[in-house]
């Protein structure tokens, strides 16, 4: 598996100077280093499926979130309106396919309850907080609020399942968290108010994205 690591380490180093372009605010490394970043990510599961490792459909599925979501990072690179609302259209896709593969694969619906019921109030108070300044976003961000949980929800529960071996569920519940925390930091920084270092998000996307997709070769 050293191509995986190789892939690893140049995650890390693209991530570190991609977070460095974004607060010297440099358009241009912005372009490159973003979607190299996410295509990083693809690669993993194309190898994946390429090698036969594991459920095939499981790496078709995963695969299919990443691409939604190497959409959302192109359209976000970009500042109008609706270059924001395309990327929060493929953005919400990419979790919805993530939280029907993990659901799909996840059986423990007593757990899925009682994990539920913790991000419907944590949801319900980060929404609250956010209200005042989503202005015209006030549904599409509830809607988003709702499917990113419901993601976090389905693959916290990864553990119960008889599909996932406790490294997979390990890595596919550590990264929907992150990339839930990514997306937090987002919503705060442009709704609530602007956060200095707001791109250190970027770690916590990237890190989480890189985990969902390294469970498919796990």
């Amino acid at each position: 598996m050293i191509i995986y690591g190789i892939i690893a380490v140049l995650l890390l180093i693209l991530v570190t100077f991609l977070i460095r372009a974004e607060i010297k605010e440099n358009t241009g490394q912005i372009y490159v280093l973003k979607p190299l970043s996410s295509l990083l990510l693809i690669l993993i599961a194309v190898i994946a499926y390429i090698m036969g490792i594991g459920d095939r459909t499981y790496i078709l599925l995963v695969l299919l979130g990443i691409v939604f979501c190497f959409g959302g990072d192109v359209a976000l690179m970009f500042q109008p309106k609706s270059a924001f609302l395309a990327g929060l259209i493929s953005f919400l896709i990419g979790h919805v396919v993530y939280a029907g593969v993990f659901t799909y694969y996840n059986q423990s619906w007593v757990q899925n309850y009682l994990v539920a019921g913790v991000l419907i109030v944590l949801g319900a108070l980060f929404y609250a907080y956010l209200y005042s300044g989503l202005t015209g976003m006030k549904v599409p961000v509830l809607v988003y609020l709702v499917v990113i949980s419901f993601m976090l929800n389905s693959a916290v529960t990864a553990f119960y399942s008889e599909f996932f071996n406790v490294f997979q569920a390990a890595a596919v519940a550590i990264g929907a968290g992150l990339f839930y925390i990514s997306d937090i930091i987002l919503a705060i920084n442009r709704f609530k108010k602007p956060l200095r270092y707001n791109r250190f998000s970027l770690a916590f996307y990237y890190s989480g994205q890189f985990l969902i997709a390294a469970s498919t070769v796990m």
